[in-house]
């Protein structure tokens, strides 16, 4: 158990892993929200822990399975990011089975994600389909609310259904995060980010989240107006255009690296050229073009700086939706020094002297993500393969 303080509300509540847990009828889904993955953003716990005592309170009749849980329960006592290391950055298939098979020597987070996993095995051998899986976030600067993903035509259509701004390609500068873990099972994985770590907004945009996604995904029942409703309340909080944008450079904070950010900067804002960004290691960062600037980090622990995206012509997502679908992938494997890794035929192996023949965004438009570099070769990594389309091709949303 842990005793989680918002400073937002001035209020603490003591919460278990499993914040709730509600069991309805058998035809519906299974659906999971994440709170606390990193202990100073008790946004999404507190949020959790009042749409599931709303729920209880209005006896409302549930379908399928929903449940809240808590992540980094150490972290979330400390009101810290985290322990020894991030929670988020640790969900390797290599690491996880090192953690289950030496559980008793493990660092805290180790501990933690054993937990996580155990649970999460738990719900999936016991659910049934269809799965969601929703992490609840928050940022250290001021932010609009957006959402992020791995780039899946999967997690596209769901996330098509919420009027917010859609990040994509967040796997290929974020290793071993627990969405990432999740999407590879192939079932819809998304993060929330509802705003900053302290503002009551936060969580109030996070309630929101959840009981529209609840509706959407049919665990409970709500009335057309009260999901117009709740769409109205998510898009007026949202201050950027609902798009989706990608993610082509992230500046990395080195173990021993000095950052500070210089004070102002919020997500989404367009960065002219030559401002002055941040101080590294003594020096000053300044920007060489026009960017558009996301997740400036304004808290003591990370080490990721800030990000640009740029946004995703409706065309572009179009194509790369229509390329997937015929598997154009395939041919790929007939150009020299181009071979299949995996039996699964969802990663390749590229030369780097073919490689620097093809911008990235091509093997983006066919679904692949960067996952290793070394002295020779390339390794992007596909998530259409494992994506389990079917168990959802019945949901309303999934629908045409």
């Amino acid at each position: 158990m842990a005793t989680v303080r918002s400073l937002a509300l001035q209020e603490t509540l003591e919460v278990e892993r499993v914040i709730d847990h509600l069991k309805g009828t058998d035809d519906g889904p299974t659906v999971v929200f994440f709170g606390g993955i990193h202990g100073n953003e008790p946004a999404g716990v507190f949020a959790l822990k009042q749409v599931f005592g709303e729920i209880r309170e209005s006896h409302l009749p549930i379908r399928g399975e929903v449940y809240g849980l808590a992540g980094n329960l150490g972290a979330l006592q400390n009101g810290t990011r985290y322990q020894k290391e991030d929670l988020n950055r640790i969900w390797f298939p290599n690491r996880i089975d090192g953690i289950s098979l030496e559980s008793s020597n493990g660092y805290d987070e180790e501990l933690e994600l054993q937990n996580l996993y155990a649970l999460l095995r738990e719900i999936i051998k016991n659910g049934k389909p269809p799965f969601y899986f929703l992490d609840l976030h928050t940022t250290s600067s001021d932010s609009s609310p957006f959402m992020v993903m791995n780039d899946s035509l999967l997690n596209r259509k769901f996330a098509s259904q919420y009027p917010l701004p859609v990040i994509l390609g967040i796997e290929e500068y974020l290793h071993g995060a627990l969405l990432s873990y999740i999407n590879e099972l192939g079932y819809v994985s998304l993060g929330f980010e509802s705003g900053q770590h302290d503002d009551e907004r936060a969580i109030e945009n996070s309630v929101n989240f959840v009981q529209y996604s609840l509706g959407l995904t049919q665990s409970i029942a709500l009335s057309e107006r009260r999901m117009a409703a709740l769409k109205w309340a998510i898009s007026r909080a949202a201050t950027a255009p609902h798009k989706f944008y990608e993610i082509y450079h992230q500046h990395d904070i080195g173990p021993d690296g000095h950052f500070k950010m210089f004070p102002g900067f919020v997500n989404f804002q367009v960065v002219a050229k030559g401002r002055s960004l941040a101080m590294v290691d003594g020096v000053e960062l300044k920007t060489t073009k026009k960017r558009q600037i996301f997740m400036p980090l304004y808290q003591k622990q990370g080490s990721e700086g800030f990000y640009f995206i740029k946004p995703v012509p409706r065309f572009l997502l179009w194509l790369s939706k229509q390329l997937r679908q015929f598997k154009v992938d395939h041919l790929l494997v007939c150009l020299p020094g181009v071979a299949w890794r995996s039996k699964e035929k969802d990663t390749l192996v590229v030369d780097q002297k073919v490689a620097r023949f093809f911008a990235k965004s091509v093997f983006h438009l066919l679904g692949y993500r960067a996952r290793q570099f070394d002295t020779t070769h390339l390794v992007v990594k596909s998530r259409e393969r494992a994506s389990k389309s079917e168990e959802y091709r019945n949901t309303p949303w999934f629908k045409p």
